[in-house]
């Protein structure tokens, strides 16, 4: 990637026509709420898996002033290291000593390794024909159905092997219900931290996050990409 001075323009592609509502994707919601965490501007496009550099959404093109064709690169954690590593945006993380480190890491694995699994079996088991008509809503009618039953086929094979695919649903409900409760007690407990902050600093339109700290760590962008992907999703 660039670096900071030459980067001329970076564009994030979510699967989806270019708005500025939220999408379903966690993980483009956590790229997006990292690149403005670190006040780095950005175009939004559409995009598709096959055109993706490792088949899946989100990835972004740089293109810098001296350069031919812009450079692609995706899975949304390479995305950020890369740009930090480039300088093109703030490492959050740079301060935070190992024990801190490690607890932001084991944030990010709950939500992404397995919190993302058992949500995929909830939209494509629990509510398919829902998640079915968001995702092929470009799709004409008759490949609607074919289209749809190739890729609930391809997701279950994928549960099945990383194992939320053999599990019971109410096994399933009750792992997920353990990984957002233990979620909710960080984020009381920053609640409280960030509360005698703006006590003492008489802010009170200061944030929390997700360490208690002053300022968002990686863990941030990951769990405002999963809660609002939560929210907002319909299936």
């Amino acid at each position: 990637m660039p670096s900071s001075d030459s980067v001329h323009q970076l564009t994030v592609f979510r699967g989806s026509p270019p708005t500025n509502a939220y999408v379903w994707s966690p993980f483009v919601t956590k790229l997006e709420a990292r690149l403005r965490f670190g006040r780095v501007p950005y175009h939004l496009g559409g995009g598709s898996p096959r055109s993706a550099p490792k088949g899946k959404i989100p990835y972004v093109e740089v293109a810098a002033p001296d350069s031919g064709a812009p450079v692609a690169t995706g899975d949304s954690t390479l995305i950020i290291r890369s740009l930090v590593a480039a300088g093109a945006l703030p490492d959050l993380n740079a301060g935070l000593p190992p024990a801190q480190r490690a607890h932001d890491l084991a944030i990010r694995a709950l939500l992404e390794d397995k919190v993302y699994f058992y949500g995929a079996r909830e939209k494509w088991c629990d509510n398919y024909a829902e998640m079915r008509a968001h995702v092929l809503a470009s799709v004409p009618w008759p490949l609607h159905l074919v289209a749809g039953w190739l890729a609930r086929r391809a997701v279950l094979g994928g549960l099945y092997q990383q194992g939320t695919g053999r599990l019971a649903d109410d096994e399933v409900r009750l792992l997920a219900e353990e990984a957002w409760d233990g979620v909710n007690a960080l984020l009381t407990e920053s609640v409280k931290t960030g509360s005698r902050r703006r006590t003492r600093t008489n802010d009170d339109d200061a944030p929390f996050w997700v360490l208690g700290g002053d300022e968002p760590t990686e863990a941030d962008a990951t769990l405002y990409g999963f809660i609002a992907g939560a929210l907002v999703c319909t299936a």
